[in-house]
């Protein structure tokens, strides 16, 4: 009779490997044998023996499902080091870092998916000191190569079809190509050579993009500096992307709104950068005329500020929240940008936007929402880090990235900060982790549909073109305020 301790489980590992842990502990045959299978964390899934008693020994032990053997944590074992190492160890008595094994021979050996190459999981096998141990290997070895054998049979045919696109696109040694799946990440090692953990979130995000953006070559600013183009694929009806990392890119540059042409019109979303996009594309620190102050001024004491600015010669002018001019000062704008000497950048929100001034404006910028390009998500909020705690003192994590990069952020860049300037007050230095992000930022947002997110984005504009009043919202959308207000909590909108 084999005791067994395992989880009820059903990882690809843990389908492969149950049968054959099965045969083989039946065949050892009541002998004074443990067989430990681990994840590719070292953390332990599943532990068999034939001796009822051994087992209760390796129980006391603390050899047990959810265990973690992890070298960092315990030194030296037959479990944690062939994950760290990718190769079989034998480990025999006081070779073992932690005391209470020093009575024990162990030998594991990591389990590799024959088709992905990624590291699985390890298998151990383990037994009191003294006994002749040169058999461990080959068994083990031969335990292994039947569980591969399993996840390669159980392999689906798209994983198959991914392998072939990658092998057809990396040829080319010297290519930077990496193929995403659903659970499966092929990558070359001119790719792994060029991207850091933080680049591996904006990709993806560059990934999940591709549909929308079919063909489209996308910008990519790396974490060392560099920055690329990124073109993604799909794949095999779209259950993979090829993403190909081409050569590098100009960086973006703001140049080209200094040619001649004024004035400039500016459009975005609240916080998704309008004034910082604005200053950038004057020579000079601008003077700033903030249609908002007309609440406070009042229009007459306004106008006559707007106009005894732009009728003279000097610096810059941005004109911020033009979609709040009414009809009569929004005509008067007009007047004075056709025969104003100064370069001037209006500013105003998608909806709202005067007609006279989206006419007169020589040129336009449409700033596009951070919801639309998550890509460039972990590199502003590690940049936004680095200036509010300092150069190099904290580091958001690959996992925390992976949770910003999911966020609808209905408040943009601003939002963005806010978190950032959230995230300082707890963790000063060191990891960032996703328990360190606020609550509100801690969970994973993904829209169920594109219905959805399409759904999302008309609520969020009309709420917008409403002043953020909820009731009017809901008359301009033909909805009651109730119905509104559930459609808001279901989609997450802040």
């Amino acid at each position: 009779m084999t005791d067994r301790t395992a989880p009820h489980d059903t990882t690809p590992l843990s389908r492969a490997a149950e049968p054959v842990l099965e045969r083989f502990a039946a065949e050892l045959d009541g002998s004074p044998v443990a067989l430990v299978l681990a994840d590719h964390t070292a953390k332990v899934v599943g532990v068999r023996s034939a001796n009822r008693s051994f087992h209760r020994t390796i129980e006391g032990l603390g050899i047990t499902p959810g265990v973690s053997f992890n070298e960092d944590e315990i030194g030296v074992n037959a479990v944690g080091t062939p994950v760290e190492t990718r190769h079989g160890l034998l480990v025999r008595g006081a070779e073992h870092s932690l005391a209470s094994f020093h009575t024990f021979t162990c030998y594991g050996h990591p389990i590799v998916h024959p088709i992905t190459r990624r590291l699985e999981g390890v298998l151990g096998i383990g037994r009191p000191s003294g006994e002749d141990d040169r058999l461990f290997p080959p068994l083990v070895q031969r335990m292994v190569r039947d569980i591969e054998d399993r996840l390669q049979l159980a392999s689906p045919s798209t994983q198959r079809r991914l392998l072939t696109a990658f092998q057809r696109a990396a040829r080319r040694r010297d290519r930077p190509v990496i193929v995403l799946g659903e659970g499966l990440v092929l990558a070359t090692p001119a790719a792994l050579d060029l991207l850091q953990p933080a680049d591996h979130v904006a990709v993806r995000a560059c990934a999940e993009q591709a549909p929308a953006r079919p063909g489209e070559t996308q910008h990519l600013d790396l974490a060392s500096g560099r920055a690329v183009a990124v073109r993604c694929a799909p794949i095999d009806g779209g259950h993979g992307v090829l993403v190909d990392i081409l050569a590098d890119a100009p960086a973006h540059r703001h140049d080209r709104d200094r040619e001649q042409g004024w004035p400039l019109l500016v459009v975005g979303e609240a916080g998704s950068g309008r004034t910082t996009t604005a200053k950038a594309a004057t020579s000079h620190e601008p003077t700033t005329l903030d249609a908002a102050e007309i609440v406070r001024s009042g229009e007459r004491s306004w106008a006559t500020t707007m106009d005894e600015t732009l009728t003279s010669p000097g610096q810059a002018v941005v004109v911020e929240n033009a979609q709040l001019l009414s009809e009569r000062m929004t005509a008067l704008l007009v007047e004075r940008l056709r025969v104003t000497p100064r370069q001037v950048v209006v500013v105003s929100t998608p909806d709202g936007l005067p007609a006279p001034l989206a006419g007169l404006c020589a040129r336009r910028r449409d700033l596009v929402p951070l919801r639309r390009r998550q890509h460039e998500i972990p590199r502003l909020a590690q940049r936004m880090l680095d200036d509010v705690a300092g150069q190099g003192r904290t580091r958001l994590t690959a996992d925390t990235l992976s949770v910003l990069t999911a966020q609808p952020w209905p408040g943009n860049l601003s939002e963005l900060r806010r978190v950032v300037q959230a995230i300082v007050e707890v963790r000063s230095a060191g990891d960032v982790l996703p328990s360190d992000l606020p609550d509100s930022h801690r969970g994973r947002w993904s829209p169920d549909s594109p219905l959805r997110q399409a759904e999302r984005e008309v609520i969020v504009a009309a709420i917008q073109a409403a002043g953020g009043n909820k009731q009017r919202a809901a008359t301009a959308l033909g909805v009651s305020r109730s119905t509104l207000y559930n459609r808001i909590r279901a989609l997450r909108i802040g």
